[in-house]
């Protein structure tokens, strides 16, 4: 190491030392990875976001996310999927287990790159460095075509019209959830500080919610409510089990995103002091939490209502069950109302961590404007992301027709999600491959094969199995159209993501006679970014002999 790097190195402690971040092993153990990845966003040593995320805010970042839209909402699709109650329970119990197989994943790419945020974009554009800006592009296509959260918008409007005694039509969902997903949205750009304090705050709520609901339903067994038979759901539980691949993928599908969450904090993880250590402690924490409550919510599900009921609720299963246990009460009220602050909160968290997914691919320099997404500037928020994440939700929530909207959007988002889930989890290989051959020593966290394997299968068959026809045939799935047409639509924007690849960084450069090099540049705000550049191929070798492999500029000693 040169006098330069050396001085560079000390100048990088002493900053980090002022901000309290953690500065022995993580930095020395990333820089192994750096020194073989020759593309990607540049690592930002001090988070130009600041380190509001503690150890409280990744347990409620996490659990705010996962507990939302999902266990008040899902229970009856999930159950028409199965067939049965006792299968219903237990997929509740594989999402858990296939939840910390994946968490198992992001905690060893984040024992490698500790000063990346984004999770999922980064980690792949690290596992995935050939074909060069491919990953980072098709990531990013998907990523901003299915950046939206208008599920949850929807289900917090009903939620919020159902406590307050209004009319559910389709424009008044629409209205309070175009207006609720705003006000979030202006908090969040606002200040990250007071958005996570909030999201922390409501995180609590959640979870006395489901602990109420749990506790009720114990209750409700226990034959001391107006439930007559709580018990009959249990009987034979077993009855009408489904055989039918596509039911089970799609129930699958349903509790994968129920449990979808567990790796929010990751995508903050810069803004996190001490990362490795904070997320090892605290994440499995989180998931633990949300499956006990989870499993016990669904039992007290179970117990009040009956199983017809639950399989034609929609997305009012929690609002079925206070009726069934309070009858027409203030009671019911007040626990929808607690349900809608549960999905403000949710949409609170993911909106959290998908800006910060943006911004990483938008510092990738494969998006246009790469300095509009990563500046922080002027409230030392993710502006552009924020934005864009409104436009995109406030679009979804309007131009589709009513129906079956909310199934399809839900199914949408996971599938191409969980292609780069599959890729992302065989991609652990690859890194552990290039750090052996560089010599980089072990880190502080590190799966097991088992658990890798087990994650990869699962991947592979929510891959799948959704192709298998429902019974009854090809438009008898959860909705009313082709039951496949999510996967192919998934499929189809994977392969827009990969014309854009083709067309910006092979063709059109061949045609322009121009060869694409990244450019480092650090804005006022101490973001960084790469900017993408067409260097003529006339002027291709004065610019790699300018510049490193990052395209950072090297001093003129070195030129």
């Amino acid at each position: 190491m040169s006098s330069e790097d050396e001085k560079h190195r000390i100048q990088n402690e002493d900053e980090k030392a002022s901000y309290g971040v953690q500065t022995v092993s993580d930095d020395y153990l990333s820089e192994y990875e750096d020194a073989a990845v020759t593309s990607g966003a540049p690592v930002e040593r001090i988070s130009p976001l600041g380190y509001h995320v503690d150890a409280i805010s990744v347990i409620f970042l996490n659990i705010s996310k996962m507990i939302g839209t999902g266990v008040f909402s899902t229970p009856g699709s999930i159950l028409k999927s199965v067939g049965s109650v006792g299968l219903s329970l237990i997929f509740w119990v594989i999402g858990y287990f296939f939840a910390g197989a994946s968490l198992a994943v992001y905690l060893e790419y984040a024992s490698y790159f500790p000063h990346r945020s984004g999770a999922e974009v980064a980690y792949l554009e690290k596992a995935y460095p050939r074909p060069r800006f491919l990953m980072p592009t098709a990531f990013a296509v998907q990523s901003v075509l299915l950046s939206f959260s208008s599920s949850n918008a929807i289900v917090l409007a009903k939620y919020l019209l159902v406590a307050g005694g209004a009319e559910t039509t389709t424009w008044n969902v629409r209205g309070l959830a175009v207006g609720m997903f705003t006000v979030i949205v202006i908090i969040c750009i606002l200040s990250t500080r007071w958005s996570l304090r909030l999201s922390n705050a409501i995180g609590v709520v959640k979870v006395i919610t489901l602990v109420f609901i749990a506790i009720t339903g114990l209750v409700v067994l226990g034959g001391n409510t107006r439930v007559e038979d709580p018990r009959a759901n249990f009987r034979d539980s077993f009855a009408g089990t489904t055989s039918n691949g596509n039911g089970l993928a799609t129930a699958l599908v349903k509790v994968n995103f129920a449990y979808a969450g567990f790796e929010n904090a990751f995508n903050v993880l810069n803004e996190v002091r001490n990362p490795v250590k904070t997320m090892k402690r605290y994440a499995p924490i989180s998931l633990t939490i949300v499956f006990v409550l989870y499993f016990f919510a669904n039992i007290a599900y179970f117990a009040a209502i009956p199983k017809q009921a639950i399989r034609t609720s929609n997305e009012l299963t929690a609002s079925l069950f206070f009726t069934a246990v309070f009858g027409n009460s203030k009671a019911v009220t007040a626990m929808s109302a607690l349900v809608a602050v549960s999905s403000f909160g949710n949409l609170l968290a993911v909106i959290i961590g998908s800006s910060r997914i943006i911004r990483e691919c938008g510092r990738q320099g494969v998006l246009p404007y790469p300095r509009f997404w990563a500046s922080t500037r002027p409230f030392n928020t993710p502006l552009g992301p924020y934005l864009l994440k409104w436009v995109l939700t406030v679009i979804v929530i309007i131009a589709p027709p009513a129906g079956d909207a909310f199934n399809f959007i839900v199914d949408l988002q996971s599938y191409p999600g969980n292609v780069f889930s599959f890729l992302m989890t065989l991609g652990l290989f690859f890194v552990r491959k290039r750090r052996a051959s560089i010599g980089a020593p072990p880190t502080e966290f590190r799966a097991w094969n088992a658990v890798l394997v087990f994650a990869i299968l699962v991947n592979i068959y929510l891959l799948v199995l959704p192709w298998v026809p429902p019974q009854g045939g090809i438009y008898a799935g959860d909705v009313s159209f082709f039951y496949a047409t999510y996967c192919i639509v998934g499929l189809a924007i994977l392969a827009v993501s990969g014309l854009a690849y083709i067309v910006a960084i092979h063709v059109l450069p061949k045609l322009g006679n121009y060869s694409i090099r990244q450019l480092l540049e650090r804005l006022p705000d101490g973001a960084q970014t790469t900017i993408l550049v067409r260097v003529p191929n006339g002027e291709v070798a004065q610019w790699d002999a300018t510049h490193d492999k990052h395209g950072d500029v090297l001093p003129a000693s070195k030129q």
